[in-house]
């Protein structure tokens, strides 16, 4: 088990231990807020997470809280504190009775596999590894071949981010599960966002879950590592949950200053609830495999036609935040088209000096030029902006390590009024290869709510103007700028 280096992580679990109840969702619902029940019957409610505990909470709550199913589905699952104690918690709900489903991609998931295989050994847990060509259960040697030999099945990935609690809640958007995502790393931290669902929208997710779960593409972690499994007996499994259960409740890895979050936790969900907007969401998504792949590494999805559409509709303004941008085929010309008839455009991505994925940016700068001679409005996030200060406001421990931020969120507003928030990243790899989810929502409320939100993130103390005669590639060491360089020249963009 790795050390307590990040306190706040299993303090702020503890807090869900310590607070939960034999209340189901559905009864604290209609304890809390008694409208809500009936305006569940037609419209969605939503609430954007913004900050990375509230997401924490959230999801922590939701799983001490739920009675019947839990379904996960991540394209990123660590074995850092978080990915540690978020499977505690799911094995805590498995222990009670709740039927516990994670479906998690293979490409980067870190787990060993005895560890995965004991968690699925509980009789109410199965996890099932979404297309395994490189990690789970793959030799080195066999990693080669099917790069070789398969690759575009290798590059088909499943990007997806959903967790639903007894088929009434769910949070979706860009937070994988692990400590970067959450504002808790003390060197390198996500700026991210998610939203909570509660009503009818969430029935769109478990289908679009049980249509992953029952793909071709999902293979249960047993059928993987067959021998391996074999060997796993009831008293490796035990011995296992002891080991989980007492790394997130041992109360020596508390830090005083987590005694408030501990402290103001149950008024958190009410509250919640009187913020919510009752909207009617719609909840886009891809089919497994993304498309037939007759088309090689192009050939789009269900979430781009949707995407596309809706942008080519704007009117007036389009407002964008995407970690990675490189311009699929033709979506320079249609934001030149749509600048042209007066439409603004605006995005919020990351500077050098901020992103973690050399490769993207290298594709973004090539762009770069001409997407300002279209006209689009560019803003590159700085590595330690001021707004940072209020994600980690009540950890300081963190703020002296002094981490860089970068942008992860997926969002986009249309016009003042039509919103996206989720896994879509505006890069050829979200459009054709990867499959994708989010929600989209007509709701002048959210729209003003996430407008601010981006806008605060464009602002001059948390990110540069990128404009025809000025970037901010300087304020990097001439390695990254010659990586940079380096990825240019790899014929790399329809993997981007």
């Amino acid at each position: 088990m790795p050390s307590l280096v990040r306190f706040t992580i299993p303090a702020l679990l503890f807090l869900l231990h310590a607070n939960s109840s034999a209340q189901s969702i559905p009864e604290w619902i209609d304890r809390s807020c008694t409208a809500c029940t009936e305006r569940m019957q037609t419209q969605t409610g939503v609430y954007i997470l913004e900050k990375g505990e509230e997401a924490l909470i959230g999801r922590a709550w939701l799983t001490q809280h739920a009675r019947q199913s839990i379904d996960v589905q991540y394209f990123i699952w660590s074995t850092d504190n978080i990915g540690i104690l978020a499977a505690e918690q799911l094995l805590s709900a498995a222990e009670r009775g709740v039927t516990v489903r994670v479906l998690v991609d293979d490409l980067l998931i870190d787990a060993q596999s005895r560890t995965l295989l004991l968690l699925s050994a509980h009789p109410n847990a199965q996890i099932r590894i979404y297309n395994p060509n490189l990690s789970v259960g793959v030799s080195f040697w066999q990693r080669i071949v099917n790069a070789v030999t398969s690759f575009r099945e290798i590059n088909q990935r499943m990007h997806d981010k959903t967790a639903i609690f007894d088929g009434i809640a769910g949070i979706t958007g860009g937070r994988n599960m692990a400590d970067e995502y959450f504002d808790y790393d003390h060197e390198y931290n996500f700026r991210d966002r998610d939203v909570l669902l509660i009503g009818p929208a969430v029935a769109d997710m478990t289908e679009n879950f049980n249509e992953f779960w029952n793909s071709e593409f999902a293979v249960p972690v047993e059928d993987i590592l067959g021998e391996d499994a074999e060997s796993i007996t009831p008293e490796d499994v035990a011995t296992r949950a002891r080991e989980l259960h007492a790394y997130a409740n041992d109360p020596g890895n508390f830090a005083p200053q987590v005694q408030e979050a501990i402290a103001s936790a149950p008024a958190y969900f009410p509250y919640l609830l009187t913020a919510m907007s009752w909207e009617d969401v719609s909840f886009v998504s891809d089919v497994p495999g993304k498309n037939t792949g007759e088309s090689g590494l192009k050939g789009g999805g269900e979430t781009t036609t949707l995407l596309i559409n809706a942008v080519r509709g704007a009117q007036e303004s389009v407002l964008i935040q995407s970690p990675y941008l490189i311009m699929p085929e033709g979506g320079i010309e249609l934001f030149e088209e749509l600048v042209g008839r007066g439409v603004r455009i605006r995005i919020s991505t990351n500077s050098l000096a901020s992103t973690d994925n050399i490769p993207a940016f290298s594709g973004y700068h090539e762009q770069r030029e001409e997407l300002l001679r279209a006209g689009v409005e560019l803003y590159e996030f700085k590595p330690y902006p001021m707004m940072r200060d209020e994600l980690i406001d009540r950890y300081p421990a963190i703020a002296e390590s002094n981490p860089v931020f970068a942008l992860h969120a997926k969002s986009m507003v249309i016009d003042g009024r039509t919103v996206y928030i989720g896994t879509f990243n505006l890069d050829p790899r979200s459009a054709n290869l990867n499959t994708e989810v989010g929600v989209l929502v007509d709701s002048e409320e959210l729209a003003e709510q996430l407008t601010r939100s981006i806008e605060r993130d464009i602002r001059p103390e948390n990110s540069w103007q990128t404009t025809e005669s000025f970037d901010p590639d300087s304020e990097v060491g001439r390695g990254k700028r010659f990586r940079v360089w380096w990825n240019e020249i790899l014929p790399l963009e329809p993997v981007l």
